[in-house]
């Protein structure tokens, strides 16, 4: 990947509806050269999926919690469980492993205090854990999707190896 890539994933991780035409404008490339790099950074797997972000306020899940997990087990069966619940649960918004203390935290996505309490039923239903702790949010600060793109990872277009694709 080069700066003209690093350019493009600016700027579709800040609108992913601009057109290849008006993307190709902005970094320099006429529209077979950018699609082609678009498709190439979709085949790649640098561009997972493209989507519209809604503001959950307005449809209808406005309480975020974050809810931290020890786990009551550490078998490969128990995590294997423990993934695939967490696929099931649609108010999961992101899981992830931690080091340290959690196992597990969870960015959770519900309409309120009840609906976060039926989500908690299932949740300590559905796998055997050791404490769940549960976060409320206040109030939203930040919010994004985009990635900070460290230039380091990005070689300079007069580098060797450049194909000159333009």
């Amino acid at each position: 990947m080069d700066e003209i890539d690093r350019k493009l994933l600016t700027l579709l991780q800040a609108d992913a509806t601009l057109s290849i035409a008006q993307m190709a404008d902005r970094v320099g490339l006429s529209a077979t050269p950018c699609w082609k790099r678009v498709q190439k950074l979709e085949a790649s797997g640098v561009i997972t999926r493209r989507v519209a972000l809604v503001a959950p306020e307005k449809v209808g899940v406005g309480l975020t919690v974050f809810v931290a997990i020890e786990a009551a087990d550490h078998t490969p069966a128990w995590l294997a469980k423990f993934a695939d619940m967490v696929q099931r649960m649609p108010e999961i918004m992101e899981a992830h492993r931690m080091a340290g203390e959690i196992d597990y935290m969870l960015h959770v996505a519900v309409a309120d205090m009840a609906a976060y309490d039926g989500f908690y039923k299932r949740l300590i239903e559905a796998v055997p854990l050791r404490n769940v702790t549960s976060r409320f949010a206040m109030e939203r600060i930040k919010h994004t999707t985009a990635y900070p793109l460290n230039r380091a990872a990005f070689r300079d277009r007069g580098q060797p190896g450049e194909g000159g694709e333009e």
